[in-house]
């Protein structure tokens, strides 16, 4: 499976990143990175290192937009992630040059080289990928996929009370990339809240090598702003189980296909993302062929999936 993964490391996007690198049916062709949990520079040095450390410096980081489509980017979650983004862990610099182009441009020059082989999983604000759809509006033809960390279906917000950060971030862009008429999953918090890395998990990998124990530290941050909502010292697994919804190694047992459209005002409902689950009550769920898949949940507990891969790294 070729992978583009869109992120902006953040704790869980360093999880989802030494996920996808562990499984052995996944080829990382290119990262790129955007503003979200932290700006888009400090992402893509943060996915550099994070590259170097798992030992695949060879695959290229492309640096992504710092502002999003109508507004400046606005100060990241150093409340969530720490200052630098991945906790406050001080990695060893990674040497490898960034790619030459933006990761929009990066991308679409991809798409074009396999066209209908790649998968696009994107685990931060939606920004790069709707400027590759302003640089080639052919874009979705030659995608085979995309897969969506964020929003919120039923589940409340975490930027906003009904708003998930990735979309609020940018609502124009998610927007954009919602309509643009390509197979779009999106694992929102209604799934990805429910599945968590406990105290047991954290403290296997501080008890593996030098890469799960980089991973372990990481996480001493995010447990502790997570206790605020669980009550006890643990996280909720946002990107990787998004990362393992496109590879299939978590199957989704509830989901449903329908027409989502993003609040792109002003108001409080801004980055809210109203999907149309008017027919939810059916004894099956509604799949409108040319709406987006929502993910509500999966068939078995992901932390072990995903702890037995990252101990593999």
């Amino acid at each position: 499976m070729l992978v583009y993964l869109d992120c902006d490391p953040g704790i869980d996007d360093a999880l989802a990143l030494g996920y996808l690198l562990a499984h052995p049916e996944v080829e990382l062709a290119l990262v790129g990175s955007v503003s979200g949990n932290t700006d888009a520079a400090t992402a893509a040095e943060n996915a550099r290192d994070l590259l170097a450390l798992f030992g695949r410096p060879q695959i290229p980081v492309a640096v992504g937009s710092t502002d999003f489509l109508t507004r400046p980017y606005h100060g990241g979650a150093p409340h969530v992630h720490g200052g630098n983004g991945i906790g406050g862990v001080q990695l060893v610099r990674g040497t490898a040059p960034f790619a030459a182009g933006s990761a929009a441009e990066e991308l679409v020059r991809l798409a074009r080289s396999r066209p209908g082989e790649l998968h696009v999983l994107a685990i931060g604000p939606l920004t790069n990928i709707a400027l590759a759809l302003q640089l080639d509006q052919e874009l979705p033809s030659l995608v085979a996929q995309v897969v969506i960390m964020g929003g919120a279906a039923l589940a409340p917000g975490n930027s906003t009370a009904a708003a998930e950060a990735n979309i609020h971030n940018d609502p124009e862009a998610a927007a954009a990339v919602f309509a643009a008429g390509w197979d779009v999953t999106v694992v929102p918090l209604d799934a990805t809240m429910l599945q968590r890395f406990e105290q047991s998990d954290l403290d296997a990998l501080l008890a593996g090598g030098p890469r799960q124990q980089a991973l372990g530290r990481m996480l001493g941050t995010y447990y502790d702003y997570y206790q605020q909502h669980f009550g006890r010292p643990s996280s909720a697994l946002h990107d990787p189980l998004a990362a393992a919804v496109l590879t299939g190694e978590a199957v989704v047992s509830r989901d449903a296909r329908v027409p989502v459209e993003v609040d792109t005002g002003d108001g409080p409902g801004r980055g809210q993302t109203i999907a149309d689950l008017r027919g939810r009550y059916r004894p099956v769920p509604p799949q409108h062929p040319d709406g987006v898949r929502i993910v509500f949940d999966i068939a078995e507990p992901f932390a072990p999936q995903l702890l037995a891969r990252l101990l593999s790294l």
